[in-house]
């Protein structure tokens, strides 16, 4: 399946972009997995997932097209 992963923050400033497609992606567990073999980085951050602009705090079940933005933690002024 193909997923659209968006990064916002500091992600997307370690990414170098703001969303990247992934392909023949199997679980959110595969995803993760994939995402830390780019950007090793990621892994010394927190950060909350949205699924289709929603969010979880459990790993979700992900289909064919979906949506995912990974979020730091913000605060507003």
């Amino acid at each position: 399946m193909e997923i659209k992963v968006f990064f916002f923050g500091i992600l997307g400033d370690i990414a170098k972009t703001g969303f990247k497609h992934y392909r023949n992606i199997t679980s959110f567990h595969d995803l993760e997995h994939r995402i830390e073999d780019d950007y090793p980085e990621f892994v010394h951050y927190t950060y909350r997932i949205a699924v289709n602009n929603e969010i979880t705090d459990e790993k979700p079940d992900l289909k064919d097209g979906d949506q995912v933005a990974l979020m730091p933690p913000f605060s507003g002024g």
